[in-house]
């Protein structure tokens, strides 16, 4: 979500307004364990079982992807006729690879050179 985004919150009948402010004081002097009880306590947001993350797919380390095939960040983007500019945001950080370019890179990782010679 981005940070100017709205955030609609509904509320149920009989339910409290919630305020909106965090007694940050009470947040410090927590423990652990009450830090723990408080999120478990969120019917929202509860812990991923490990089955459930066991079955998440990893997204693609491009920077790791592209040393295993031994190129630099210039040969990979002609190679696979990305923006050079692209693949350095991809690896710094700054952007994340949209749903094609995730498709696209899920290729170069398991067939690279069918993908090199459909390209070429």
């Amino acid at each position: 979500m981005s940070k100017t985004g709205t955030t609609r919150v509904r509320i149920e009948p009989g339910q409290a307004v919630p305020d909106g402010a965090t007694d940050w004081e009470r947040v410090r002097t927590m423990s652990d364990a009450e830090v723990t009880a408080a999120a478990l306590s969120d019917p929202d947001a509860q812990p991923m079982t490990e089955t459930e993350l066991a079955r998440m797919r990893r997204p693609t380390d491009i920077k790791a992807l592209r040393a295993r095939l031994g190129m630099t960040q210039e040969q990979f983007a002609r190679t696979y006729r990305l923006p050079l500019g692209t693949v350095r945001d991809w690896e710094q950080g700054r952007t994340r690879p949209d749903a094609p370019a995730l498709a696209l890179l899920a290729v170069i990782e398991r067939e690279p050179e069918a993908v090199r010679r459909a390209l070429h």
